[in-house]
């Protein structure tokens, strides 16, 4: 990503997949092109370990894969983790752990003391994190972390565990819809931070973004056009430079690196 004759960052179509992300996918995207980090990776990554609470991760993970093909291992938990756990003390109807009944595209990782499953589901990702003493076909509970933010985080993880249910599924899947704007500003900051990264002026990247028409027509010192250009790559660098921790948990007061 610092190869300035690189074009990879012009298409917009390859940012696409941005719009459908969450907060702890989203971080994942931002850590993975901080250069610090790649490097870290390129020394450490047969100690997967080393340095990896740094990044707020337990395991360091490959900045080559993308939030579609990468399960970054965070540390501690997004507040959108649910946790799961045996029920000490089960009612008669009580609920049975069944791991391959979860709907979506699964995905495990041990990582040295829990089971930590993601799944895709419709248009968001479920992640799991599996107590060692559940097994299959026993009662379960959920758990949330205790704390001031006890109902945020409820409500968060009230929000997950509904998308398991058929009935919610379905809605979700019709009511997806037009992307937010939230979502657009990550995948053109995204792209902006790219272009920074690879050597590109903010013209350039403007350019790239907004096309060559309107730079030539907007583009001048106190511009709106290159006031918005600024903030995308001031904030994508914040944000690559430990803002991504905000991504991680919505609400708290954890600061960057």
């Amino acid at each position: 990503m610092a190869d300035s004759s690189a074009v990879h960052w012009h298409p917009s179509a390859a940012y696409l997949y941005v719009l459908h992300l969450d907060g702890p996918a989203l971080a994942w995207e931002y850590l993975r092109r901080n250069p610090e980090y790649r490097r870290v990776w390129q020394r450490h990554r047969r100690r997967p370990q080393y340095e990896a609470h740094r990044w707020c991760l337990r395991l360091l993970e490959d900045p080559t894969r993308d939030a579609r093909d990468a399960h970054p291992d965070w540390f501690p938990d997004p507040s959108s983790v649910v946790q799961v756990y045996p029920d000490a003390d089960p009612t008669t109807d009580a609920l049975l752990f069944q791991l391959w009944r979860i709907p979506g595209r699964k995905h495990l990782t041990h990582d040295g003391k829990r089971l930590v499953l993601t799944t895709q589901l419709v248009d968001r990702m479920l992640r799991m994190a599996i107590s060692p003493a559940l097994e299959d076909g026993m009662a379960y509970a959920y758990a949330v972390r205790a704390g001031c933010q006890l109902r945020e985080r409820w409500r968060v993880i009230e929000a997950e565990l509904a998308a398991l249910d058929p009935a919610t599924m379905e809605r979700t899947a019709l009511a997806t819809g037009r992307p937010g704007r939230t979502s657009i500003l990550h995948m053109r900051t995204l792209q902006a931070l790219d272009g920074t990264l690879a050597g590109a002026s903010q013209r350039g990247v403007a350019e790239v973004l907004y096309g060559i028409t309107a730079v030539a027509e907007r583009w001048y010192d106190d511009s709106d056009l290159r006031a918005q250009v600024r903030r995308l790559t001031r904030r994508g660098q914040t944000l690559m430079d430990g803002g991504y921790r905000r991504l991680l948990q919505p609400g708290s007061a954890s600061r960057g690196r």
